[in-house]
């Protein structure tokens, strides 16, 4: 067995929960607080649970793709002569971090815009707050959609940022 490897991916397993326990409270939270103070998952609102169980998939869905980059620059920091220094990992990690929740902002409020455009005259977080279950099915249906389109894309973009190490050309 290779304890190096072992104990870096036991490090990295433990990262990656703590992160995304921390991001989805963290979303949960904002959204409560801005949207729905009223509501909450224990209560009778089917629509209010159905929008936020959208909204935590699309969210958890980007950081699938943000978090194999920082353990990336995790490796990197822990097997490269030229050693990155913790600095340089909690700068990319708060780089990495701050494009997904822009892209997650900004996927919501393309799905928000998409769905009023759509569907005009109806307020879907009115509805979501009047218990409309068919409005958050298909609001939380289109945001997840359209993360599972542009996840890759923020991946590569992400993935661009890695400071890999210089290799030389051979040919």
């Amino acid at each position: 067995m290779n304890k190096q490897l072992f104990t870096l991916a036991l490090f990295e397993v433990i990262l990656s929960i703590i992160i995304t326990v921390a991001i989805i409270y963290v979303s949960y939270s904002i959204l409560h607080k801005l949207f729905f103070q009223k509501e909450d998952v224990k209560g009778n609102n089917t629509a209010f649970t159905v929008f936020t169980s959208g909204i935590i998939l699309s969210i958890g869905l980007i950081l699938s793709e943000i978090l194999p980059s920082i353990t990336n620059i995790i490796r990197l920091a822990t097997t490269q002569t030229d050693a990155v220094d913790m600095a340089t990992i909690v700068k990319y990690s708060g780089i990495y971090l701050l494009i997904g929740f822009l892209a997650a902002v900004i996927i919501n409020a393309s799905v928000f815009f998409l769905f009023s455009m759509l569907t005009r005259g109806i307020n879907e977080f009115q509805a979501i707050k009047n218990n409309h279950v068919g409005v958050a099915i298909l609001v939380a249906s289109t945001l997840v959609s359209i993360t599972l389109i542009v996840k890759e894309s923020i991946a590569l973009l992400i993935s661009s940022l890695i400071p890999y190490p210089e290799v030389s050309n051979f040919l």
